[in-house]
């Protein structure tokens, strides 16, 4: 019998007026008279009867020049889907179980149903059983999930027995929802009265006195976060709540929602596997096809969880949803390959009305990444702008190279399509053979290369903007945050193209980031920023990558061990045995 296949048609992507209409043109069901892929009289542009679908319609998905069609197999096992979006478009089966006293981390790609889930679980989105034409009536799901633990939670859920506290993903629409001060915002939502703590703990006292349309977007994120755990509630969900923050921020935060939750019910979303790992009671993994449909696993302890997803590999299901395991860079290289220095830079002196920075001289080698973590506000972004000679330093002078650099903040507003804009970065090289394998391909931007920049998601304008910052010619390459936005597989994929790419041109690269598992696995050596954030900052010569962590974990308080199956570093639990001997040593750092 064969497969059941569903034709994913991207609305976004799809241009009837910009192409030959390919997709019916050589669709095989209306060559041999019946009716396969047809305009829509409702929306103008490409569907099907989902009836209808075949494998042979890979044809019409293929002749796609917008690669707007997928043709994917569907979990057949799994039945009717918990949810789907409307016709030819994304399902959902499943939903991660919420447990008391438990915490929930969610792991998988962009695109796959973490957030549909939590707003489906929030009540926020109503399951429809993938009859997207029909309101399904509350009887029907908790039929289908009676002998569940789900089933139990929905009864509840529809029953107005719960009280969610919810932290959203996009928190750059809570300005548009809340029009006032933080301090107004918070003591409305404070039901724990939590507040005098937060505020210290998430140094949110200098924001109390403005709007919420003035944050930035880690302020923002504080104030969310802050928002859902101040709330007195049953369940807790949190969508990413990491996104934005320092790394300080991050573990103050990690410890909050794990101390805060603990009597609670919460699940929590995340890309950043350090964050996750240290929240997280158990793991739900979410495989698929992003963009056409996910499926929850079933829950797992921690380390199991997050190995098997590196491992693409989930024994229990004895079901392969990646054909290739995520590797981590074994030990430091005690020593660099190549002796030679490609870039110096002098003592360095900044000041401004209300901050000032100090930076000690320092060094790159050739082939060398240098990686620069900190508290926000201590002047990182600073450092690399006067690196980049896009600021100019009161104190010092820097050596002309051929420089290439990537901000922290994405201009999505280029009027151009993604391949324009790359091309226009590479010159010449754009065609070469050597440049669509080593950027394009591994990048994965062949399929958004006729899109135009303003209609990328978070994720797609990151990698296009490091793919042209790569393209550039340059000896010295400068990110700033290029993990943002980016899913846990795709951002290791990056930390391996961007190594790779300096090692094998022989160039240096300065990146800054918050991800310290990102940041393990990219750089050769750092810089350790400390001070006082918002009034200064100052930075030591670079350090050794083994020098380099245990300051900076020694700085957060945390001690890191080397898991033995994966090579990834976790955190210790705090008093632990390890955590102990490791303090002793001063080894915050295992390796």
């Amino acid at each position: 019998m064969p497969k059941k296949v569903a034709a994913i048609v991207n609305k976004y992507l799809c241009f009837p007026n910009k192409c030959k209409l390919e997709c019916i043109k050589y669709d095989p069901l209306n060559r041999s008279g019946g009716e396969g892929f047809h305009l829509s009289e409702v929306h103008g542009k490409s569907e099907i009867d989902e009836l209808v679908v075949m494998e042979a319609h890979k044809i019409s998905a293929k002749m796609c020049p917008f690669e707007a069609i997928k043709i994917v197999r569907l979990p057949e096992e799994k039945g009717r889907p918990i949810h789907q979006y409307g016709k030819n478009m994304f399902r959902l089966y499943d939903l991660p179980i919420p447990k008391e006293s438990t915490i929930t981390g969610i792991l998988g790609r962009n695109g796959i149903g973490k957030s549909t889930a939590l707003a489906l679980l929030s009540h926020t989105l109503k399951p429809n059983l993938g009859d997207y034409q029909e309101e399904i009536q509350d009887a029907e799901i908790l039929e289908k999930y009676s002998t569940s633990l789900l089933g139990k939670y929905l009864q509840k859920l529809f029953s107005g027995n719960l009280k969610i506290s919810y932290k959203p993903q996009r928190i750059e629409l809570l300005p548009q929802a809340y029009q006032g001060k933080v301090r107004d915002l918070l003591k409305k939502v404070d039901e724990r009265n939590l507040l005098p703590r937060l505020k210290q703990e998430l140094n949110l006292q200098q924001l109390e006195t403005r709007s919420l349309q003035d944050l930035s977007g880690g302020e923002l994120q504080k104030i969310a976060i802050a928002a859902c755990l101040l709330k007195k509630a049953d369940v807790y969900y949190l969508d990413e709540p990491m996104s934005f923050l320092d790394i300080t921020t991050r573990i103050k935060a990690a410890r909050l929602i794990k101390e805060l939750t603990l009597d609670a019910t919460c699940i929590v979303i995340e890309h950043d596997l350090t964050a996750l790992d240290y929240i997280s009671d158990e793991i739900q993994i979410v495989y698929g096809e992003p963009s056409a449909y996910g499926v929850f696993s079933t829950s797992k302890a921690v380390r199991r969880g997050i190995n098997e997803y590196l491992d693409g590999f989930i024994p229990d299901e004895n079901l392969r949803f990646r054909d290739y395991s995520i590797k981590f860079a074994s030990a430091p290289k005690e020593q660099l390959k190549n002796p030679q220095i490609l870039f110096s830079y002098p003592t360095l002196e900044k000041s401004y009305t209300t901050f000032s920075l100090k930076a000690s001289p320092g060094t790159l080698h050739k082939g060398e990444v240098l990686g620069i973590v900190g508290a926000n506000a201590l002047g990182k972004s600073t450092f690399l702008k006067l690196i980049a000679g896009l600021e100019q330093p009161d104190k010092g002078e820097i050596e002309n190279i051929k420089l290439a650099y990537k901000p922290q903040y994405l201009n999505s507003s280029i009027e151009a399509t993604v391949e324009e804009f790359l091309k226009e970065a590479a010159g010449a090289n754009y065609n070469t053979g050597w440049y669509k394998q080593n950027l394009l391909e591994k990048l994965g931007l062949q399929h958004i290369l006729t899109n135009q920049i303003s209609t990328l998601s978070g994720g797609e304008l990151q990698k296009t903007h490091i793919a042209a910052c790569l393209s550039k010619d340059a000896e010295l390459i400068t990110m700033d945050e290029p993990s943002a936005f980016i899913d846990v597989e795709d951002r290791l994929k990056v930390a391996e193209i961007i190594k790779e790419f300096i090692q094998k041109k022989e160039l240096a690269a300065i990146i800054i980031d918050h991800d310290i598992q990102f940041m393990d696995y990219l750089a050769d050596s750092m810089l350790v920023f400390e001070g006082i954030p918002g009034k200064s900052g100052q930075v030591h010569e670079p350090l050794s990558k083994e020098a380099g962590m245990n300051k900076l974990l020694k700085l957060l308080d945390i001690t890191y061990r080397t898991d033995k199956e994966s090579g990834r570093r976790r955190i210790n639990k705090p008093g632990s045995q390890l955590d102990i001997q490791q303090r002793q040593k001063n080894q915050y750092y295992y390796v």
